[in-house]
């Protein structure tokens, strides 16, 4: 009954019952408190799981393998990492499983690098260590942190991987791909490509649109047409990321011809296909087209509007300079508007040289990002376009005052499979002479041609 209502979701209640078994001094086993651990782990229920600790010293379990695992697992599902150490500390002969699942939990919560600290203590490593932490970390710059470190250390540990001679299966295979994708490593995603074709590994949708993924982000926009055109099933992710890359690489008429494909074939659009869909438009300047896009969504595909979209239609109004609509547009959005819509109004305000709702657009995502120096380099780049050098000086006043600090620019390059990032005045790398020394000798050549540095912070 513990495990039907721990099944069930009905975590309250497999409680109640192993505190009834106590009151009626039924006998409790391994199992059990297995399961109620668990329950407390899903309820985040500190206080009983720690009641239920002791319940296992006085029982006669403390040295109980599936009960360690079990408490490790509830102390780290609810944020305890200090506590799970502990039990695992006092374990005579933690296993794999223990290892991994407290490596899962601390993924799970995001402590990265609590898990490759407990990854690198590890005395033994299986495939689910290895594929536990390749994920964590492609994982982790998805939602955010250092994208460009994060996957490159994901990248890395699938290299120690082989050369622990530990075969990955498609798990690896996948979340390797995402890395790939996120930080541009084209030769290491081709590669997995062939490792793919060489072992005859099944390419379903699921693979297949994460290798279409790969390829699209990384700007291969020919290889990602070709694993399309070759998967037998396409679900809406599959198409959505076809539009995608398609839209964010400059090819924004055939993304709305793939999408009218998709349509056709009755595959029904989501929420991330219209951002595609909306982004190909701003791109190639479909106002029109753009409008139709928009109240189409719910009027004709029960999709309802997220702020996103809204953003992706000020960026279209705003880039055809239609100002005022999109100004109008950001007003009776049914959102707050955020920063990517202040700033992509900015932006629009830019490339329009319209000073007055440039300042109106810093003001409100001042508000909301007071310390981004983005925001204040774009603004300046409007005051110098206009000449107007004397808001330029108030405004480096205003972020000394701040101490706003101008976060340098930063940008990578793949070559031979190895990532390298460089950041703007770095001169860490070996060849950082050969490198500025050809800068130099680019910068020459585009002046020659009558290009003219953009005066800003």
């Amino acid at each position: 009954m513990i495990r039907a209502y721990l099944n069930s979701q009905l975590l309250h209640q497999s409680l109640a019952l192993y505190f009834q078994m106590l009151h009626h001094s039924l006998s409790v086993d391994t199992f059990t408190f297995s399961l109620v651990l668990q329950a407390c782990g899903k309820l985040l229920d500190w206080d009983n799981g720690r009641r239920i600790h002791t319940h296992v010293f006085k029982l006669g379990f403390p040295n109980d393998l599936f009960v360690q695992t079990a408490l490790i697992e509830m102390y780290a599902k609810c944020g305890c990492l200090e506590y799970a150490f502990k039990v695992l500390d006092h374990m005579e002969h933690p296993d794999l499983v223990s290892y991994n699942v407290f490596l899962a939990e601390c993924v799970r919560i995001g402590d990265i690098q609590m898990a490759h600290q407990l990854f690198d203590n590890m005395p033994h490593r299986d495939l689910v260590s290895w594929n536990t932490m390749i994920h964590g970390y492609a994982s982790f710059a998805n939602v955010g942190g250092e994208r460009r470190q994060e996957c490159g250390e994901a990248l890395r540990l699938f290299h120690d991987m082989q050369l622990a001679n530990v075969v990955p299966d498609r798990i690896t295979i996948i979340s390797v791909l995402s890395a790939c994708g996120n930080v541009g490593a084209l030769g290491m995603g081709k590669m997995i490509h062939e490792y793919i074709e060489r072992n005859g590994i099944e390419m379903d949708m699921k693979l297949g649109t994460c290798l279409l993924d790969m390829y699209a982000k990384c700007g291969d926009i020919d290889n990602a047409l070709m694993v399309f055109d070759l998967l037998d099933k396409k679900d809406t992710f599959t198409w959505s990321v076809m539009i995608m890359g398609l839209a964010n690489h400059g090819f924004g008429e055939q993304a709305l011809a793939y999408f009218s494909r998709m349509i056709a074939e009755g595959i029904k659009p989501n929420d991330v296909t219209f951002i595609g869909v909306l982004s190909a438009c701003s791109h190639i300047g479909f106002v029109d087209k753009g409008r139709v896009c928009f109240k189409s969504m719910s009027s004709v595909y029960g999709v309802t509007p997220k702020i996103e979209h809204y953003g992706c239609m000020v960026d279209i109004l705003g880039r055809a300079g239609y100002l005022e609509e999109a100004r109008e547009l950001i007003r009776t959005m049914p959102f707050t508007p955020d920063a990517i819509v202040w700033r992509a109004f900015l932006g629009a305000c830019r490339i329009h040289k319209n000073v007055d709702l440039a300042e109106e657009a810093t003001v409100n995502l001042l508000q909301l990002e007071p310390d981004v120096d983005g925001n204040y380099v774009l603004l300046s780049n409007i005051y110098s376009q206009a000449k107007k050098w004397d808001r330029v000086v108030n405004l480096r006043r205003r972020m000394k005052h701040c101490d706003i600090q101008k976060i340098p620019g930063s940008s990578s390059i793949e070559v031979d499979n190895t990532v390298y990032e460089f950041i703007s005045g770095d001169k860490s790398h070996p060849k950082s002479f050969e490198i500025y020394e050809m800068l130099d000798e680019i910068v020459g050549r585009i002046q020659y041609c009558g290009y003219e540095s953009l005066t800003s912070l």
